[in-house]
């Protein structure tokens, strides 16, 4: 703990240098800071905090960067929106079937934070993750926001503030691993992979891979040598890619501690923890897996991968509320590029954000129904270090 709580002052001394507008700021910076926020819960919550409105200068400044970031993509958001009427090329049975399978990417969600949070009642949970998310994802900047509203609401279900903060940097740490090792898999399944006739095909080869990755999150969950391995890997090629940046050095050891916060907090149920975690990106996956096969198109499931994974990361850039524009355009030029049409494409990104970025942006209201009536603000010696 003592290393992991090192770890995450180092990281927040790292961002607030980052954070001053007096240090210029490239798009390596904006997506080294996004990747280190997802294992720094618990400044996220306080920066969720002072993001309330108390500053008018601030909240214009947001303001103008969304709106010259939306202008910039508005083109492609012009184009996703405007298919809305092919829908009818959608089956009924397809749309069931994206909706079904966006509501277990919400039952993995849960059940891996109720593993973290030591078999809470599932209310709560519900209500938090419901709620964070759609605040989240309307909310320009909105990753802090959401992450301060799920701390208020198990704080006011009555858990620990503490075991809170550590459970959600778990969950945090978990799923945020999974979707990274998703495009060292998408390579050799480019490279190996053909063209899937049906959507059978495609689930098969997509579960078949998927499978792998809990085998391979197993071993580096048990193991150290593996784990260190990779971290040396990618701590030589960041330093490498990125000459004129602040080289990197704790790498493997940082990724040794935060390991190790993952299974100090799930415990014997890490097994569990980890197929909720890989579930929840093979269900999201399989969600644009349908939305193309509905319409006819069947591209390599390795560069579907490679699409639905930069458009990931395209959506963790803290522009535009979700990655608003960004992701639509992002995943519709990655979908032309893995062979689908320039229609379908559009046609598809459309489908797949209706169903995982708009749909659930009304059930934020169900949660905060669900929520606990008194929402009290963290304290900031609960959420430190």
């Amino acid at each position: 703990m003592d290393l992991a709580g090192s770890a995450g002052a180092t990281r927040r001394a790292t961002m607030a240098a980052v954070d001053d507008h007096t240090v210029p700021e490239s798009i390596g910076d904006r997506l080294e800071r996004a990747m280190e926020r997802h294992a720094d819960t618990a400044g996220e919550i306080e920066r969720g905090e002072q993001e309330k409105p108390r500053s008018l200068v601030r909240n214009l400044v947001w303001l103008a960067v969304t709106l010259v970031s939306l202008y910039l993509v508005f083109p492609s958001l012009v184009a996703t929106f405007s298919s809305w009427r092919q829908i009818t090329r959608f089956s009924a049975t397809s749309l069931l079937a994206m909706f079904a399978l966006q509501v277990a990417v919400c039952a993995c969600l849960w059940d891996l934070q109720r593993v973290a949070l030591r078999r809470v009642r599932w209310r709560p949970v519900i209500a938090a993750q419901l709620a964070s998310n759609a605040l989240s994802n309307i909310a320009p900047g909105g990753g802090p926001v959401g992450a301060a509203l799920q701390y208020r609401i198990f704080v006011a279900a009555g858990l620990e503030r503490r075991a809170t903060v550590r459970a959600l940097t778990a969950v945090n740490l978990l799923v945020f691993a999974v979707v990274l090792g998703l495009p060292v898999l998408a390579i050799p399944a480019v490279i190996a992979g053909n063209v899937n006739r049906n959507l059978l095909e495609a689930a098969g080869t997509t579960v078949a891979a998927f499978a792998l990755i809990v085998g391979v999150g197993a071993l580096l969950l048990n193991t150290d040598r593996p784990l260190l391995w990779i971290g040396r890997v990618a701590q030589g090629a960041r330093n490498r890619i990125r000459r004129r940046a602040t080289p990197v050095t704790d790498l493997p050891q940082r990724l040794l501690a935060e390991r190790d916060e993952i299974t100090t907090v799930t415990g014997p149920h890490w097994k569990r923890a980890l197929a909720a975690a890989v579930g929840r990106w093979l269900l999201d996956f399989l969600t644009l897996e349908v939305a193309l096969a509905a319409i006819g198109s069947y591209p390599r499931p390795g560069l579907a991968l490679m699409a639905f994974c930069g458009a990931k990361a395209l959506g963790n850039i803290p522009v535009t509320p979700g990655g608003l524009g960004f992701v639509e355009a992002g995943m519709t030029a990655l979908l032309t590029l893995a062979g689908v049409s320039p229609g379908d494409a559009v046609l598809a990104t459309f489908a797949y954000r209706l169903f995982s970025y708009w749909l659930p942006l009304p059930f934020g209201l169900l949660g905060l129904a669900l929520a606990p009536k008194r929402l009290s603000p963290p304290e900031a010696s609960a959420t430190a270090g």
